[in-house]
């Protein structure tokens, strides 16, 4: 394990940072930054248009419900409970690293979604599927887009089976929060938990793309309600902070020792490197995992459902993780110079232990559901990604042999601690991110056509008036 970590260590510094970030600059550049220059028209098109009905082109979800279902696989516990940590590890200055990172994960998602719906295809169902090794196969054709499409969802399948476990254990902990509140037997709820857990999954992914699609579209727009709410009440009651604390993140990203002070991990390299990896884990772009779930948006152009992709990097760490961060500033919640000890103590707890300052009891309850919820929209999501992975290696009987397989994995939580299993998951992520962002990088020029055919026509994009 000791070995396999330090493999992990090393790939997921210089080498993914250097593909990663700069991958999504490249795509940044040769698309004009878009994401900057097209900013208000992609907020129109997806935040103004979020429950529109989905008219014209073909598909078997709406471009909303594709969205809420890859939304539901990013957005998490990662942005509640993981992200602050990069505050206690490296300093506030990691934040504005996360920040530039998410802006070329714009880009970077963009890509992805746009190819995984130009190259979907129909399983015997007759469903539309995509995602990465969709595209590389119907891309690159040959052998060499077969193998890079077989590698991406072998790997990925493999590295689903154990985080579902592992999500369903995060799942069921904060419900064990409650359960110790309201004076029940924590080793009970648990089991309870877990229980509710593969029931209502099991419910949910058995009626398919489209069930899936139904319920996120509730449930991911209500929970990331809920938990915004609660942060902008708490910024508001401490509105007098917000200045210092951005301050201390724009200062910290270049000089963190003098924000900082003498706390672990507080060196330039550290801060750069934990605020990209960390952008990168909350939005996932990078890793193909959302073009699985936009393969199947009903839309008339690739990279209109694309923009639905820049919104998900926007809502996922623009916003919902820079108010993870920053109700953690607000409330002090996170010192200058706090010891490994008081580091271990309070980080895993540190946006509960803020919510908890405006709301009480009532904070610390109503947060362990918000997180159940995130949760369990992310087991369903990655189900069925897991079954997607399986149906493209074995076809659609064996996709739905893994569905099974993978819905049990929910059930494996009560008998099973993974450790270190989370060594392992990152190893196997990093073996889908290396193909997955060469495949795109070596696709650019057409994320380019599409790009321009899409802002170079009127019909698209009403702003552009020199196509009559």
């Amino acid at each position: 394990m000791e070995f396999i970590k330090q493999i992990s260590d090393w790939l997921w510094g210089p080498p993914l940072l250097i593909l990663i970030v700069g991958g999504g600059l490249y795509i940044s550049i040769i698309t004009g930054f878009f994401q900057l220059r097209y900013f208000g028209f992609i907020l129109k098109e997806t935040l103004g248009k979020m429950f529109a009905k989905t008219e014209g082109g073909e598909g078997t979800v709406s471009a909303f419900q594709a969205m809420t279902t890859a939304l539901a696989s990013s957005i998490g516990a990662a942005n509640i409970v993981v992200v602050p940590t990069i505050i206690f590890t490296a300093g506030p200055g990691a934040v504005f690293w996360m920040w530039v990172v998410a802006i070329l994960a714009e880009a970077t998602k963009f890509a992805e979604v746009a190819l995984s719906v130009k190259y979907r295809e129909r399983n015997s169902a007759g469903d539309f599927v995509g995602g990465a090794s969709y595209t590389f196969k119907n891309a690159f054709q040959g052998k060499f887009g077969k193998a890079m499409g077989a590698l991406i969802s072998f790997f990925f399948m493999i590295e689903i089976l154990p985080s579902i476990t592992l999500q369903t254990l995060s799942a069921a902990g904060p419900m064990v929060n409650v359960g110790k509140i309201m004076g029940f037997d924590p080793d009970i709820t648990k089991k309870v938990a877990i229980i509710i857990i593969f029931v209502l999954t099991g419910l949910v992914v058995y009626g398919g793309v489209k069930a899936i699609g139904r319920v996120t579209e509730k449930l991911v727009p209500f929970m990331a309600l809920i938990y915004i709410s609660m942060g902008l009440i708490i910024i508001i009651l401490n509105i007098q902070h917000v200045p210092a604390a951005f301050g201390k993140i724009i200062l910290g990203a270049f000089n963190p020792t003098a924000v900082a002070g003498g706390a672990v991990g507080a060196t330039l390299k550290n801060v750069i490197q934990k605020g990209v990896a960390r952008g990168v884990y909350s939005n996932e772009a990078g890793m193909g995992s959302a073009g699985y779930g936009h393969a199947a948006a009903t839309t008339d152009h690739p990279a209109r459902q694309g923009l639905w992709g820049c919104f998900e990097v926007i809502a996922d760490t623009l916003v919902v993780c820079t108010i993870s961060a920053l109700i953690v500033l607000v409330t002090d919640t996170w010192t200058p110079g706090m010891d490994k000890a008081a580091i271990d103590a309070v980080s895993p707890v540190a946006v509960e232990r803020a919510i908890n300052t405006a709301f009480g009891t009532f904070g610390s309850i109503l947060i362990s559901l918000c997180l159940f919820m995130f949760v369990l929209s992310t087991i369903i999501v990655i189900v069925f990604y897991c079954e997607k992975q399986a149906e493209y290696l074995f076809g659609y009987k064996g996709g739905l042999l893994f569905r099974a397989i993978a819905t049990f994995m929910i059930i494996a939580a009560i008998f099973l601690s993974f450790g270190n299993a989370g060594v392992f998951l990152d190893v196997t992520l990093a073996l889908v991110v290396i193909p997955n962002m060469i495949g795109v990088l070596m696709l650019s020029k057409e994320v380019k056509m599409m790009k321009e055919d899409f802002f170079n026509n009127p019909l698209y994009y009403p702003g552009n008036k020199k196509i009559k």
